[in-house]
């Protein structure tokens, strides 16, 4: 079991990492059309276009009120009623929301979106976990060869350089290192070609020049330098890494 971190190295909780996202903003029409449905329920059509007198006769009374200016209940109310009347015209009623083809396709969507939702959340806390993980492990100084890298941890390195976390860099180094070793999950050829859309440039950079170096059996402490010039200067590391490539026969 790992010993916690010092509380001074704890991270603040922020909608990044897991807190609560923002409430979604009131969407008036969707409520207006709701209540017009439950009270619509049973109704026929003459009593459905009575509703529709009394609903257009509030909005003009209402239609000089500030307060009201901008509202979307009001107006989607009035169009929900017509939609009903056309429909228990047609139909001769009693109006029933279950059989309301309209109703029923925005309950599936609105199911599908629930669910689509529930998903991006779990991915989010699985992305955290693993940003923790790594995060621990970099802190401690045990992120090393000994971890390989999973699809994702591009990702992961994101959240943590999001929170500012002063264990981006290394987690970053670490990626820099699986991607110049060719190991973890970037052993295979996609991945490493993915690698140059989801990582960072100072990332590719370090992962470059350690490559133009053959240091496969280096450590990190005597190639720290790689890392200090891929953040210095990217453009320039990548360079220096073709220069070197370039002298030197049968680097990868």
């Amino acid at each position: 079991m790992s010993t916690p971190l010092p509380w001074s190295h704890r991270r603040p909780r922020t909608p990044a990492s897991g807190a609560p996202a923002a409430r979604r903003g009131f969407d008036g029409a969707k409520v207006g059309r709701s209540a017009v449905r439950r009270r619509a329920t049973g109704m026929t059509a003459a009593e459905a276009e009575a509703a529709l007198e009394d609903a257009e006769l509030t909005q003009h009374i209402n239609r000089d009120r500030e307060d009201l200016a901008g509202d979307t209940r009001g107006p989607a109310e009035i169009a929900e009623w017509q939609r009903i009347v056309r429909l228990l015209t047609e139909s001769g009623g009693p109006y029933d929301p279950a059989a309301d083809a309209v109703v029923q396709d925005e309950l599936a969507a609105d199911r599908q979106a629930a669910r689509a939702e529930q998903q991006r959340l779990e991915e989010q806390r699985r992305l955290d976990a693993r940003a923790d993980h790594l995060a621990e492990l970099a802190g401690y100084g045990r992120l090393d060869r000994t971890v390989e890298s999973r699809p994702g941890d591009e990702d992961a390195r994101d959240v943590l350089a999001g929170r500012l976390d002063y264990r981006a860099p290394v987690v970053g180094g670490w990626l820099a290192r699986a991607l110049a070793d060719r190991s973890g999950h970037y052993a295979g050829p996609a991945a490493r070609t993915a690698a140059a859309g989801s990582l960072p440039a100072e990332v590719r950079a370090h992962a470059a020049l350690l490559t133009a170096l053959g240091a496969e059996g280096e450590g990190e402490s005597e190639l720290e330098f790689a890392g200090r010039l891929a953040q210095a200067d990217p453009a320039a590391t990548h360079a220096l890494a073709a220069w070197i490539t370039a002298r030197t026969p049968g680097i990868r």
